[in-house]
């Protein structure tokens, strides 16, 4: 270990290598519960299920899934770059995956894993490619910053909705605290347990305690069970360990039933997003690691991220992208690949969660997702706000994404108008021919979108 990961030339022994990958682990275990709640949610009745991604009943194999494609995430990154960043499904991309790629354009699951698939491809062929420092270089970094606050706008939103603390079946989004059943207002419980689980999450985060989000989501659990929110099995089996219903279920034939723009516009999307997600996560690491990028460990680093999305994809989630809750590791003094294997390895038994996970409800996942958003939305603080010509189109691709339920259509008015307001100021040559090229897939798209 010693010859292959440099424990000691990077000033670290192998103890801390191994808590900085616990550490690590617990900061992000949270996406062991909440990727399989995001892919699967039932957003109908108990009369009338409505499924728009992967069935309820695939619950269990999507957790595994997670697990199994967190863990090759992690092998990748700790075997090829030797850096201590771990990776998992990412947050956004999955509720992308849900509420873009299958309940708004309406792509089977089976369509959306190809479609992940397509996009790891891509960013993998730009991770190999000059076309990688082209795509950093022609993309201002004020919308890279809104992209990102907008998906935790939006991932917040989608937790709010999941347990009906916010209602949008009434002419105006309402908060409902109470409902009307059978004539009679009762409390919306599911709805307050989220707000307690909320609490929770963010006393234990001011104090700074190490695996908060989980923390919060396992005590949100134990007071929805005399709360009537969730309920213990009655019996436990291993039927759930498995990867069958979900393994390699790529449906590639599919990918072009709602025609080639939409396709596009959702392999893009999905790149563009992984693609920011991961530099992002690998800028802010590695300086906070203190690791200079002397022999290309960055470019690996990408390498293994797309590697995995594409690996994920045929294990049955959505993208796989680096966790900014790397970090945690990092200040316990985790700075090679050996910390990002341990992480892997502790997903790996993790897997055997998956008989008990069950019995966590909605209401103990949606405020990790709140929280996801509170953490994504600080990048927002470097986005120019005096700068009118920023400003403006940053505002759109943070607004749109939940006012518009995608995080596409929010990508796209962002470009659109970032384009638009330079060509009108006569300053059309500060923007990429990419940057361009972007814009007009999504205004070929909505124009040809309308027309049918």
């Amino acid at each position: 270990m010693e010859h292959f990961f440099g424990i000691s030339r990077r000033g670290s022994t192998v103890r801390r290598e191994v808590i900085g990958g616990i550490t690590t682990f617990f900061a992000m275990a949270y996406i062991i519960f909440v990727n399989p709640n995001t892919l699967c949610p039932n957003l109908g009745t108990a009369a009338e299920p409505f499924f728009p991604a992967m069935p309820e009943e695939l619950w269990g194999p999507v957790l595994v899934a997670t697990c199994v494609a967190a863990a090759i995430g992690c092998f990748l990154t700790g075997l090829l770059a030797n850096v201590p960043f771990a990776q998992a499904p990412g947050m956004g991309l999955n509720a992308f995956f849900t509420y873009t790629v299958c309940l708004g354009i309406g792509y089977t699951w089976q369509e959306g894993l190809a479609i992940v698939l397509l996009s790891g491809l891509l960013f993998l062929a730009i991770s190999v490619s000059p076309l990688r420092k082209k795509l950093i270089a022609a993309i201002p970094d004020f919308l890279k910053h809104a992209i990102s606050a907008g998906i935790g706008l939006f991932i917040a939103f989608i937790g709010l909705l999941n347990v009906g603390l916010i209602s949008i079946s009434g002419a105006v989004p309402a908060l409902q605290l109470s409902m009307l059943v059978d004539g009679q207002r009762v409390w919306n419980t599911q709805g307050l347990l989220t707000l307690v689980g909320l609490l929770i999450t963010a006393i234990l985060m001011t104090f700074r305690v190490k695996g908060a989000v989980v923390i919060g989501i396992l005590v949100t659990t134990l007071l929805g069970l005399p709360a009537g929110v969730t309920q213990i099995p009655e019996s436990v089996t291993m039927e759930h360990v498995t990867l069958a219903p979900v393994f390699f279920q790529l449906d590639l034939g599919g990918v072009f039933s709602k025609g080639l723009l939409p396709l596009l516009t959702a392999v893009i999307s999905f790149a563009i997003v992984d693609c920011f997600d991961t530099l992002g996560a690998l800028v802010g690491l590695s300086s906070s690691a203190g690791l200079e990028d002397h022999d290309g460990r960055a470019d690996r680093a990408l390498i293994a991220d797309a590697m995995a999305t594409c690996c994920g994809a045929c294990i049955g989630t959505s993208t796989v992208t680096t966790f900014a809750e790397s970090s945690t590791g990092i200040a316990e003094g985790a700075r090679t690949g050996l910390s990002s294997m341990v992480v892997g390895v502790l997903f790996l038994f993790s897997v055997f969660l998956a008989p008990v996970a069950g019995i966590i409800p909605a209401a103990a996942t949606a405020p990790a997702l709140i929280i996801v958003g509170v953490l994504t939305m600080r990048s927002a603080v470097f986005i120019p706000w005096e700068d009118a010509e920023c400003a403006v189109p940053a505002f759109l691709t943070i607004a749109v994404m939940p006012f518009a339920y995608s995080i596409s259509d929010g990508i796209a008015f962002g470009f659109i108008s970032y384009s638009l307001i330079k060509l009108i100021q006569g300053k059309g040559r500060e923007v990429s021919l990419l940057t361009y090229g972007i814009s007009l897939v999504f205004i070929l798209k909505y124009l040809l979108g309308n027309m049918v």
